[in-house]
């Protein structure tokens, strides 16, 4: 059937709509790249092990784990492969070398992703950069970094998010109490730091918590401090209301009894004067008594606020502006300890751009729900495996019982023979 001309003038109007739409997300995403620049960027693919060095620390003492190329028991697309730690109760070090960088003068965005896909129980999920030369193969715990970020469950207690920076060789950590994700799906870790030394922190591409180095961290001293030599003026009326002044008592208020002879109270037909007392009414509250008189609180047109203690310019404060700057990155790295191992470490980024690693994020999550679908069938099966192995269990444990009980009902019978037995042996004697 042919189209009307105005039906084909809409069409025409919807193919140029949908290509432009699609010329400007291409420019957009050009733009991105171009201002974009990526100091590293892994998402473990089948050659990752030539861009990583597995550590031989804790080797010697049977304590280090290895990490397996896998992309978990459930996920969004099986062929996105991490690495994953895979030995319960192990250290687990591994480093890869990002070419030399220094953040100054430039946003560091430093991202990553990770799935506790096992109950962790008490463990590490963070990551770290590395500045000065670092000898892979002995990277460990007493390695110096530069920047610790990520995770760090314990019982259901701990569930923290670290962000610990190093500055003159010292490292601090951030002052807040901030937490991570516990479930058992994929969630990214995303920390921007400006040079104007603000930061952000993002979960799944959503800022989480944001503010300054100069407050959020005890590295340098604080800007402002508490006068402790001020004090409160003496004029200082800090009463925000006050009793009206012109107001007056009512006359013959103060005379006003608290109570009154009940006027509901009927004298019993049984009450003799002579014999019981002249017979007075119960007394109950007077509704007309208010109780002291007061006067009525209006506000203080001579209010000033609660005075506080003044904030003044630090004496000891020595500004640095380059707090923000780390020492040259020159290796990122993955060293943490889990009881129960199971985690996938994926899709590490460190770039200048958060518009750019808020991209991968989007690519990453197209497949979120397909996660989740295969995270619930997981546990579909999972858990129809626990009542399985319940259900033996209970099987077992009744045949173990009925069992029991016949070799009881056994032992009864034979001590009765032995008892019957004995009776008739000395019957006859």
């Amino acid at each position: 059937m042919a189209l009307s001309k105005h039906e084909q003038r809409t069409s025409l109007k919807l193919v140029f709509s949908v290509e432009s739409f699609l010329l400007v997300l291409l420019l957009f995403s050009l733009f991105i790249s171009s201002f974009s620049e990526i100091f590293f960027e892994e998402q473990f693919d089948d050659d990752w092990r030539s861009r990583w060095v597995k550590s031989d620390w804790k080797r010697s003492e049977g304590k280090a784990g290895s990490f397996k190329h896998t992309a978990g028991k459930w996920a969004g697309d099986p062929d996105d492969k991490g690495i994953q730690t895979s030995n319960d109760a192990k250290h687990f070090a591994i480093s890869a070398k990002v070419p030399e960088f220094s953040n100054k003068n430039r946003t560091l965005v430093v991202q990553y992703s990770i799935k506790f896909e096992q109950d962790i129980e008490c463990g590490g999920g963070y990551i770290k950069l590395l500045s000065g030369y670092v000898n892979q193969k002995k990277f460990g715990g007493d390695t110096p970094y530069s920047m610790m970020f990520g995770p760090d469950i314990c019982g259901t207690q701990t569930k923290k998010l670290h962000v610990i920076l190093s500055y003159q060789g010292q490292n601090y950590p951030i002052k807040k109490d901030l937490q991570c994700e516990t479930d058992k799906l994929t969630h990214f870790y995303t920390f921007i730091l400006r040079p104007d030394a603000s930061y952000s922190i993002w979960i799944d591409g959503r800022e989480r918590d944001s503010g300054s180095m100069y407050t959020d961290w005890d590295i340098l001293p604080p800007q402002k401090i508490k006068d402790v030599n001020a004090k409160k003026p003496a004029d200082w009326d800090d009463r925000e209301y006050i009793e009206d002044p012109n107001e007056v008592k009512p006359e013959g208020y103060d005379s006003i009894p608290r109570e009154i002879p009940d006027p509901k109270a009927k004298k019993p037909d049984h009450w003799d004067d002579e014999e019981d007392g002249i017979w007075r009414p119960p007394k109950i509250p007077n509704p007309a008594y208010k109780g002291p008189w007061k006067r009525k609180k209006i506000k203080n047109p001579n209010y000033k606020g609660k005075w506080r203690t003044p904030w003044i310019d630090n004496p000891e404060f020595e500004d640095d502006p380059d707090l923000y700057v780390l020492k040259p990155i020159k290796y990122v790295g993955i060293e943490v300890w889990q009881v129960k191992a199971g985690s996938v470490f994926d899709n590490i980024l460190i770039c200048n751009e958060p518009d750019y690693a808020n991209k991968v994020i989007e690519e990453v999550f197209a497949n979120r729900e397909a996660e989740k679908e295969a995270f619930e069938e997981a546990e579909k099966v999972r858990k129809a495996k626990e009542e399985e192995e319940a259900r033996r269990a209970r099987e077992e444990g009744e045949r173990r019982r009925r069992e029991r009980d016949r070799d009881r009902h056994r032992d009864r019978n034979k001590r009765r023979y032995h008892r019957d037995y004995d009776d008739d042996y000395h019957d006859e004697l």
